[in-house]
């Protein structure tokens, strides 16, 4: 979160223009800022995707490696995530000044991700109680322009549906154990089922009002901001994988179910614009024709 210097009557200006559902960049409340999607743009990666919200620029690489399945989930694959500020995304971020941030968003997105609601970590799973795939993202934050959370749980979505897992089939060997062949074949891979996958929507409070994706400068006029995990299982239906809250504010009961709904309803449209242009992307890839283009959408 970028440290913005505020006056006063900024703070009131964005107040008061918030009280009446109009925002100082022309959004309503609930509207996100404009995005640009690339994807499969890390060569040496099972998967990757760079996105851009506003003026926050998110990269992440996945990494997939055999390893044994956690004694407590013995069907379920592996996922970890590994959050580098860059020094020049801000300037707190220089020295160790992000790794309190790294953490938390690593965090968040760790309780997301194996809640029972949201990613199916059983698609990663080889051989029950034996072998399993665990996926390790690595995210690198760019650029620091508000609203991190949400944008690099989007760029994490796409890598993860940009990435390939080699086909894997298992041997009989003398002694009655099983061999892993994974296959040569570098267009012989199965997608990742990333449906469930869950996306955060951070909601900031600004006086009496909720917000979706605040700007560095509405962030600081935020005394409490509640980050949500939103899984889409269809159109209709949505599932709460996580909820953090930051700030040195307070917040109520029923305005935390106030958030949790804009979270839900903004979740749900947000996903969906998200996959769309996922999907626009992998096609217009695969034919392979002349320059590749930056996808844009959400504007």
């Amino acid at each position: 979160m970028a440290n913005i210097l505020l006056s006063e009557a900024e703070k009131t200006y964005i107040l008061h223009g918030i009280e009446n559902n109009f925002r100082n960049d022309g959004r309503t409340n609930r509207d996100y800022r404009p995005m640009e999607l690339e994807s499969d743009i890390v060569i040496h990666a099972s998967g990757s995707a760079r996105l851009r919200l506003a003026n926050t620029d998110i990269l992440v690489g996945v990494k997939a490696e055999i390893d044994t399945p956690h004694p407590d989930r013995p069907n379920d694959g592996k996922i970890e995530f590994f959050i580098d500020c860059s020094a020049n995304a801000a300037p707190e971020f220089e020295g160790r000044g992000g790794e309190q941030l790294s953490t938390e968003i690593s965090s968040t997105l760790a309780k997301a991700y194996e809640s029972q609601q949201g990613f199916n970590l059983s698609c990663l799973c080889i051989l029950a109680k034996h072998q399993c795939w665990k996926l390790y993202v690595d995210v690198l934050i760019l650029e620091c322009g508000g609203n991190l959370f949400d944008a690099v749980s989007l760029a994490v979505k796409g890598a993860l549906f940009n990435t390939r897992i080699p086909r894997v089939s298992t041997a009989m060997l003398d002694g009655g154990s099983m061999d892993l062949i994974l296959t040569d074949d570098p267009y012989d891979c199965e997608k990742l089922d990333v449906t469930t996958a869950p996306i955060l929507v951070t909601v900031g409070k600004i006086g009496d009002q909720c917000v979706v994706d605040p700007s560095a400068e509405e962030e600081e006029c935020s005394a409490v901001s509640v980050t949500i995990g939103i899984s889409c299982c269809s159109d209709v239906n949505q599932a709460v994988t996580t909820v953090r809250t930051s700030g040195e504010g307070s917040i109520r009961l029923d305005t935390l179910k106030k958030c949790i709904d804009l979270a839900s309803s903004a979740g749900a449209f947000l996903d969906k614009a998200l996959m769309s242009a996922l999907k626009n992307d992998e096609q217009r890839n695969s034919k392979g024709l002349g320059k590749r283009q930056i996808y844009g959408f959400l504007k």
